[in-house]
């Protein structure tokens, strides 16, 4: 029996097209699309700020270090949004779901993503909580944030259902007791919950 259901936000709530923010920078600085994601892969910047450990600020200044980016903070944060596009479950499935279970969002996110998620997509309103990588201080596949999404539930692992894009990240939930399905479709989604005994309508 299912007491909570657990869910990513990152393309499996909304779609994201990391691209998009990759080729916008690129015709800001001096590197070129590839060159920006080697040069930001090869740091730890983006983990700290998911993690929490620097503020918006303190990682914009840094951001724009490495790629000699000469930006504003809000054309910055523009751009470092644009990623999001549309969602990929509907709000009458998800409002659903807030009816008859404890519904919980898990997700390595950060301050600048979440503020504006939460203001864009008024799909957001029907969770009940909120397990994020920054307030967490832990991104999946740590234990910790999956741990906390449970006490969010309220319920045991065993009584949770968690769907997420990456498989690495249905794995961890896994071995800690949750029932955790690799998201493909908003219909594969629906018809494992359906198998499950999972009702939203």
């Amino acid at each position: 029996m299912y007491r909570a259901i657990l869910l990513d936000l990152g393309n499996v709530l909304i779609e994201l097209d990391f691209a998009a923010g990759y080729r916008a920078l690129a015709g800001l600085c001096p590197y070129a699309e590839a060159d920006i994601r080697r040069r930001i892969a090869a740091t730890d910047l983006p983990e700290r700020f998911e993690t929490g450990l620097i503020e918006p600020r303190e990682f914009y200044a840094e951001f724009c270090a490495q790629l000699e980016l000469k930006l504003d903070y809000d054309s910055f944060c523009a751009i470092w949004n644009s990623i999001f596009r549309g969602t990929l479950l509907p709000e009458s499935m998800i409002a659903g779901l807030a009816r008859r279970y404890r519904l919980v969002m898990v997700s390595n996110t950060n301050a600048i993503h979440f503020e504006m998620v939460e203001r864009r997509y008024p799909v957001l309103r029907h969770f009940h909580a909120r397990a994020l990588s920054y307030e967490v201080k832990a991104m999946k596949p740590r234990p910790e944030i999956f741990l906390e999404a449970v006490r969010l539930a309220g319920c045991p692992a065993a009584e949770c259902f968690y769907s997420d894009d990456i498989p690495a990240y249905t794995e961890a939930a896994r071995r800690l007791g949750i029932d955790a399905l690799t998201f493909e479709s908003a219909a594969q989604l629906g018809a494992e919950m359906h198998r499950r005994g999972i009702a939203w309508e």
